[in-house]
């Protein structure tokens, strides 16, 4: 008969461990539950034996934000906790997350807390998530924290989506338009060049320029995509590290119309995360430390950072955050009066509203005003194309007539 070696807690919460002897493993668990035992781990003769399999664990924010709202819900209607996330694990699509779900049940019956247990799952739970809900057990709110939580969760999937859909459009577009130049270029081009090859004579300037950038698009088409590619490889990889970080992140910031954008969505979110955090009740200094961390954009990242390094020296938040030149006046001024009145987290939650529809304003205005450029710019090269094409034959006919 196999030997499994277990630890667990009981129902003191004493941590206890030994030797069983079983049939399978989960006769040697039921065999402790029976002695009022709660497994925590259990092995079998040098191989390690999870009670759940490891699964990868990305949960999508969408996903996070609806079982927040749940778990909310069930709370306040006044379930069990390990009630809650078993319902929850059973409802959900996602068997990766519904995995996930059930060893957070799992932990928490082993007399773990929920933040504990959560945060041995850092690609679903993130530090900010696990702080709260550290936060709301201590203080005995944890369905208010966890509202707050799928309230802010939401907020960020619509910044993030509008983000998304405010690039994409324009992507495509200009996709689609060099798709049809680069058409036009390899198919069309190289016919009237025959037909102007037979007729002789010079060509003119404008006509042996698009001739030109005609027989290159057809000689080093493999070559072009393969470069293209490849300085799509090499500027992801010097993103990830850390001075690519940051010189990318800064250009994406500096950049006409793109960076304001940008900077106003990470002052959104900069001011939604630590309203969240310092509401429920998260020290500022880790407040702080967590938001750096969700940021988006390294240059914001350092930026709060700095700020908490000047708050740890016994600075205000205003005074070295007006320093960083990342944010803009108005937010530093209105940071300041919260703080000189006790209602900062209230004065950051109507911060972040104002800058999520200041964010819906620029999102529409840079639609409109993209549309126009690229009408124009499609303009502009089928127009020269056309020209370059056209002006040969008309001299010809001059020339006959």
């Amino acid at each position: 008969m196999p030997q499994f070696v277990w630890r667990g807690r009981t129902r003191a919460g004493g941590a206890q461990e030994g030797v069983l002897l079983a049939d399978t493993r989960d006769a040697a668990v039921a065999t402790l539950r029976r002695q009022a035992i709660t497994v925590t781990n259990i092995r079998q003769k040098g191989r390690e034996i999870r009670l759940l399999p490891r699964l990868p664990q990305r949960v999508s924010a969408k996903r996070l934000a609806i079982f927040t709202r749940q778990f909310s819900v069930m709370l306040d209607a006044g379930l069990p906790l390990v009630q809650c996330l078993e319902i929850l694990a059973e409802q959900e699509d996602s068997k990766t997350f519904s995995s996930i779900i059930d060893r957070v049940r799992n932990d928490v019956e082993s007399g773990a807390s929920l933040a504990e247990a959560m945060r041995k799952h850092p690609k679903a739970f993130d530090e900010l998530f696990c702080s709260m809900i550290a936060a709301g057990e201590a203080g005995g709110i944890l369905d208010i924290i966890l509202q707050r939580l799928a309230s802010y969760i939401e907020k960020i999937v619509r910044l993030k989506s509008q983000i998304r859909s405010a690039l994409i459009y324009p992507a495509v577009v200009i996709s689609v338009a060099v798709l049809v130049v680069w058409v036009i270029l390899r198919y069309v081009i190289p016919t009237f060049e025959q037909l102007f090859a037979g007729v002789g004579g010079e060509m003119p300037w404008i006509t042996r320029m698009v001739v030109g950038a005609s027989n290159f698009a057809g000689n080093y088409s493999l070559v072009i995509i393969i470069l293209l590619i490849l300085a799509g490889v090499a500027i992801n990889r010097y993103h990830r590290t850390y001075r690519g970080r940051r010189v990318i992140d800064g250009l994406m910031l500096k950049m006409p119309v793109v960076g304001i954008l940008l900077r106003k969505v990470a002052v959104a979110r900069f001011c939604q995360t630590l309203s969240t955090l310092t509401s429920s009740g998260v020290p500022i200094l880790d407040g702080l430390e967590i938001t750096a961390r969700t940021a988006g954009n390294a240059v914001v990242e350092d930026a709060i950072m700095a700020v908490r390094k000047s708050v740890e020296e016994g600075k205000s938040i205003s005074e070295p955050l007006a320093e960083t030149k990342v944010f803009p006046p108005m937010v530093v001024q209105m940071i300041h009066v919260g703080e000189q009145t006790g209602a900062l987290d209230q004065m950051l939650a109507k911060i972040a509203q104002f800058y999520e529809e200041e964010v819906d304003t620029a999102v529409a205005g840079l639609t409109k005003l993209i549309e126009p450029l690229l009408i124009v710019f499609l303009g502009v090269v089928i127009g020269i194309i056309v020209t370059a094409m056209y002006l040969p034959l008309y001299s010809f006919l001059t020339q006959i007539g």
